[in-house]
């Protein structure tokens, strides 16, 4: 309700005359216009939420897909690296066979080169005592 006081002077032939009045104004019906805001400001605010938790989804469903890439490429390195131990131990397996076998050959070289050794000793053995012998039959020369 709105109250307001005015004065209005007027000419008339006995003079001018000085009035004064109030005017009261009264004003029905304007709560709707609240209510409307009001629901305007609600929509907003639902909106503003569903939009904020949609993007927080958004964010874990991010956070979720880098987690998954990052234990993948941990898994992946993790089967490179005892596939690596795999191929390591057989190479050092085969090594470890390669070595013996050269090390057998080299024992066998070297009994053959004994053993050739030995009867070349002997021979040469023979050889000088039948040399011996031969040097005792004949007659020394003066």
């Amino acid at each position: 309700m709105s109250e307001y006081e005015r004065s209005r002077v007027s000419e008339t032939p006995d003079g001018p005359v000085r009035e004064t009045y109030r005017e009261v104004e009264v004003r029905r019906g304007g709560a709707a216009g609240w209510w409307i805001a009001a629901v305007v400001a609600m929509v907003a605010v639902i909106g503003l939420v569903f939009l904020l938790s949609n993007q927080n989804r958004q964010d874990q469903l991010v956070a979720a897909r880098d987690q998954g890439a990052a234990q993948a490429r941990l898994e992946g390195a993790a089967s490179d690296a005892q596939r690596a131990a795999m191929q390591a131990t057989q190479s050092a397996q085969l090594a470890t066979d390669s070595s013996a076998r050269a090390t057998q050959r080299a024992a066998e070289a070297a009994q053959i080169a004994a053993n050739q050794t030995a009867q070349t000793v002997r021979q040469s053995a023979e050889s000088a005592g039948d040399a011996g012998g031969d040097a005792s039959t004949v007659a020394p020369q003066q």
